[in-house]
């Protein structure tokens, strides 16, 4: 877990809901793996010690697959191979086709996320992000300088840690939020059965409400055509556009799903999970050369579970921005960044030729970019 200082909220907005959105598009069952392109590279986006295979690798040594018993997506960590020194572990890093825009909602029903030592799954916008053995999510945004969060109205269990969005502050921490449920994250949210986030992106800011499963409201659960996020409550995480303009600060967004090892976040390719004083507030040892390293049976945990993940727009599909129909793979010069904002890619990473924003889930990640 990141170290940082609490700060102290004296102004509070009240929250605005958008209007009601309707499904524009569903990843879920037998195709749900149709509309993604994979990395197909090393990482080179957040320094890990994995090499993102293909789609076609990642069907053959069943990374990305289907279980034909629930009907769920798999993606995981290699767990069965065993990795000499000075050599990286597959994993996988995909991202959809199609971008979404301002005035859309994402909601991911989810029954396991990665979790171990040296594990660092993610969900972008950072809608999801832990490294190791953290037990609580935190979901953070990652901008060019300028963006930062005045006004906040997230629930009374959450804890705002920073709010000085640009990649530039604080060894490009974000603007983050702590969610203090311990169903969030790790061996909490898979005990829980896992549970649901909604991923609000619209004009007015950016919003995030997280469900345990036995907490999910039915107009989720039912996967209705369509949802209003007014209903929802307040939020987990409240990012207002007061001082970060959303056409400022952020293009149509893909959506990512990623799970790297070790490794820490452009420009400070020691700064997250990899980093030996983080890395040690949950784990002993080493975190390439104890857990990376070896025969796998680290990760047997390392490993999304996903029922659906759902696209809603209160625009129909004008805001969609359509990519290749095909499941095709990526090199380092396409694909997504660890990032949100608008064109921060590029300046973070300069072998990515085009931005791809996120939302990111723990050291596993599920990005929105």
């Amino acid at each position: 877990m990141r170290s940082t200082n609490i700060f102290a909220f004296t102004l509070v907005v009240p929250f605005v809901a958008a209007t009601s959105y309707d499904i524009v598009k569903a990843y879920a069952g037998t195709t749900f793996f149709d509309d993604w392109t994979f990395y197909n590279h090393y990482d080179n986006l957040t320094n890990g010690d994995t090499i993102f295979v293909s789609a076609a690798d990642a069907a053959a040594d069943q990374l990305a697959y289907v279980d034909s018993t629930t009907n769920h997506a798999i993606i995981k960590v290699d767990n069965t191979s065993t990795v000499p020194y000075n050599q990286k572990r597959n994993t996988v890093r995909i991202f959809s086709n199609d971008r979404y825009g301002v005035g859309s909602v994402w909601v991911a029903d989810m029954y396991h996320l990665p979790y171990g030592c040296s594990v660092w799954p993610a969900c972008e916008i950072d809608t999801l992000e832990g490294v190791n053995l953290q037990t609580i999510n935190q979901m953070g945004l990652h901008t060019l300088p300028g963006c930062t969060i005045v006004g906040a109205n997230d629930l009374s269990t959450s804890t705002q840690t920073s709010t000085d969005c640009s990649y530039l502050a604080n060894d490009n921490q974000g603007c983050l939020v702590m969610d203090n449920n311990p169903a969030s994250y790790g061996a909490g949210f898979a005990a829980a059965g896992g549970g649901v986030w909604v991923t609000e992106f619209a004009s007015t800011g950016i919003s995030i409400w997280f469900f345990p499963r036995a907490n999910v409201p039915s107009s989720i659960s039912s996967n209705s055509s369509s949802i209003d996020t007014s209903t929802l409550g307040t939020p987990s995480g409240n990012w207002p556009s007061t001082n970060c303009s959303m056409s400022q600060y952020f293009d149509a967004q893909n959506l990512i799903l990623d799970i790297t090892l070790c490794g820490g976040k452009s420009p400070s390719p020691s700064y997250f999970a990899g980093n030996a004083a983080i890395f040690n507030e949950t784990c002993t040892g080493v975190c390439y050369t104890d857990y990376v390293m070896g025969n796998g049976s680290n990760y047997a945990t390392a490993y999304f579970e996903i029922a659906s993940i759902r696209v809603y727009s209160s625009d129909g599909t004008n805001n969609i921005i359509p990519g290749s129909s095909s499941n095709g793979t990526a090199t380092s010069s396409g694909g997504g960044a660890a990032s949100t904002g608008k064109s921060a890619a590029e300046t973070i990473n300069g072998s990515i030729a085009a931005l791809v924003a996120s939302v990111v889930v723990g050291g596993v990640a599920l990005l929105l970019a």
